[in-house]
């Protein structure tokens, strides 16, 4: 009998090979994906509520500039604009003896085929003039929509 041939396959040498390779993916995953710890905020829509100090602003697909319905040719010209409207807000509301709780909020439309560097600097512009809040305007969905991916 011990001249026979095995008729069984030995899968000892298979199972220790395939056991190595977990323990190693099991070490190496871990290190490899990096993260950051975050507390990513949840994504809620809120109606906008419009007041006559906000200021709209529009960015159209071809990167022009609207203050309103009024296109404005450079990004200086719409610094100088917003921080005209910035400081004759605050004139009024002193001349009236109001104390200042809040700035006006700016509210950007940008079109969906806008390249990110236009809406980009109209942020920077916005910033450069004086004002805090910034919200975009967006479109929801249209239809029954069960989930939303962001």
């Amino acid at each position: 009998m011990a001249d026979a041939p095995m008729n069984e396959i030995n899968t000892t040498p298979l199972v220790d090979i395939m056991l190595v390779l977990l323990i190693i993916f099991l070490i190496t995953v871990p290190v490899v994906i990096q993260t950051v710890p975050l507390e990513l905020p949840n994504v809620r829509s809120t109606a906008t509520t419009t007041s006559p100090e906000n200021v709209s602003l529009s960015v159209s697909s071809q990167g022009d500039v609207y203050y309103g319905q009024q296109r404005m040719d450079n990004y200086e010209e719409l610094r100088e604009k917003l921080a005209s409207n910035l400081r004759s807000f605050i004139e009024e509301a002193e001349a009236k003896g109001e104390t200042i709780t809040e700035l006006p909020e700016v509210h950007i439309r940008g079109d969906a085929g806008v390249e990110f560097q236009n809406v980009g600097g109209v942020i920077f512009t916005v910033q450069r003039a004086g004002y805090i809040k910034i919200a975009f305007i967006s479109e929801p969905p249209a239809g029954n929509v069960q989930r939303a991916l962001y």
